[in-house]
């Protein structure tokens, strides 16, 4: 029954919203995975991310496709924790460790073993509508730890605009999607994240775009 509810909810609902609420002009799409396992990684301005990035992969891989979400925001009610994992099907994490020696990285290791595609967010949480602030160094252990795992940044603009970080109040808006080409394990931490911190504004470079007012 869940894998129904949430078939019809991205094939019907999200695919909706994202066909006819917003408008979306996608650069680079054939770059995007076609499997698992992989990593989309993208900045990170609204709950929408998730959902149009979702859409944009083939719907024939939406049951092996799990975004990583932080388990204290999304499991904090039941009826939130419900739809999060049975309708989104995040893959929750701790963002902080409650034991010594506790791995964080534990569950997405797992999935990634298993075949699955993630859609991870380097920045953590949601910023400012196109502002990106620091990528954490989490994708750089998993490229380490994974170094044969496709990761593909995204970058995604104008969604912040759309459905904005403590909004609830949808407002239709073009937006543009710029898929980079996979990054590669550079065979250190500290080379790999200023690989993605280039690779990232060079994305958003190419659109070019004016400062929001």
């Amino acid at each position: 029954m869940n894998r129904i509810l949430r078939s019809l909810f991205f094939n019907v609902i999200v695919r909706s919203v994202v066909l006819v609420g917003l408008g979306l002009n996608v650069r680079h799409r054939e770059r995007l995975p076609r499997k698992g396992p992989a990593i989309v990684i993208a900045n990170h301005n609204s709950h929408l991310d998730t959902m149009v990035l979702m859409n944009l992969l083939p719907r024939k891989l939406l049951p092996n496709v799990q975004p990583v979400a932080a388990m204290d925001y999304f499991l904090r009610s039941p009826v939130r924790a419900w739809f999060a994992l049975r309708i989104i099907g995040i893959l929750p994490l701790k963002r902080n460790r409650s034991e010594k020696g506790e791995d964080p990285l534990e569950p997405v290791d797992k999935a990634l073993e298993a075949g699955r595609l993630l859609i991870f967010f380097p920045e953590g949480s949601r910023g400012e509508p196109e502002q990106m602030s620091g990528f954490r160094k989490g994708i750089a252990h998993l490229a380490e730890r994974h170094p044969d795992v496709p990761v593909v940044p995204v970058y995604l603009h104008g969604l912040g605009k759309a459905l904005p970080k403590g909004k609830v109040l949808f407002v239709p808006f073009f937006c543009d999607i710029f898929v980079g080409d996979q990054l590669p394990w550079t065979g250190d931490k500290h080379s790999y994240m200023q690989q993605l911190d280039e690779v990232m504004h060079a994305l958003a470079d190419e659109g070019k775009f004016s400062a929001w007012e």
